[in-house]
């Protein structure tokens, strides 16, 4: 799918001024934004109208942002999966990581420039549009990736394990793809933030390690010993061919 008319966009941020700013910045990028005061109010605006993605914030006045993120997973259907790029107090490292392991697709610490606010909203949306973030280096393949019991439907976007739909975020589904279709090969993890691309690693960055704990989580028949996604010490991971 890709967006062919204007992407729509909820904030969820209790600073009225920054959401003003941040609502009329990306209006005049072509974009749409709703904006809520609270995560109440936002978890209504999202269940009556299902937005592109959502900027959410982790300070809320009636609670915090990470119960919101948990919440909107728990929806059902297709809500369950808008992306989610969070906003993070002074950047501290737990809130990212916690962030991530709840579902959020990506994170932004405060106070940010609007203009990463909108490229990282863009890497997103072109992750879950049209999946154009795949390097070129990537092997020719088919819609359908199989391996075993493990089947990536690429067009469809989803990930079935034995028949069983694995939720993944769009970020780590795209992460996934990037790992099967170099199935064998040993990648560093700037190899693989690479692969999708979408934002730039930072050096003391280390959330592709709590990605891979999702995805072995979402597809692996026992975390603790996986035997898909399998990592190689000081270097990276690597997807194994042989599974099953």
């Amino acid at each position: 799918m890709r967006f062919m008319s204007t992407p729509s966009l909820l904030m969820i941020e209790d600073d009225v001024r920054l959401a003003q700013m941040v609502s009329d910045y990306l209006s005049q990028s072509g974009m749409a934004v709703r904006h809520a005061v609270d995560g109440a109010n936002g978890l209504a605006a999202l269940q009556e109208q299902q937005p592109d993605l959502v900027i959410l914030d982790l300070m809320l006045p009636d609670t915090d942002g990470l119960d919101i993120c948990r919440r909107i997973r728990a929806l059902p259907g297709a809500q369950s999966k808008v992306p989610v790029l969070m906003l993070t107090a002074k950047g501290d490292p737990m809130d990212r990581i916690i962030g991530l392991e709840i579902g959020a697709d990506d994170y932004l610490p405060k106070p940010f420039e609007p203009r990463e606010l909108l490229a990282r909203i863009r890497a997103v949306l072109r992750r879950r549009g049209d999946g154009s973030g795949a390097a070129a280096d990537a092997a020719p393949s088919t819609a359908m990736l199989r391996f075993g019991s493990l089947e990536i439907d690429r067009d469809a976007r989803s990930v079935t394990v034995g028949g069983k739909e694995a939720e993944l975020t769009s970020y780590q589904f795209d992460l996934l793809v990037a790992m099967a279709e170099r199935a064998g090969r040993v990648l560093t993890r700037d190899q693989i933030m690479e692969a999708v691309r979408g934002r730039e690693l930072e050096a003391f960055d280390r959330s592709i390690d709590v990605h891979m704990g999702r995805i072995r989580a979402a597809i692996e028949a026992d975390v603790k010993n996986p035997k898909r996604i399998l990592t190689v010490r000081g270097v990276g991971y690597v997807f194994a061919k042989q599974q099953d």
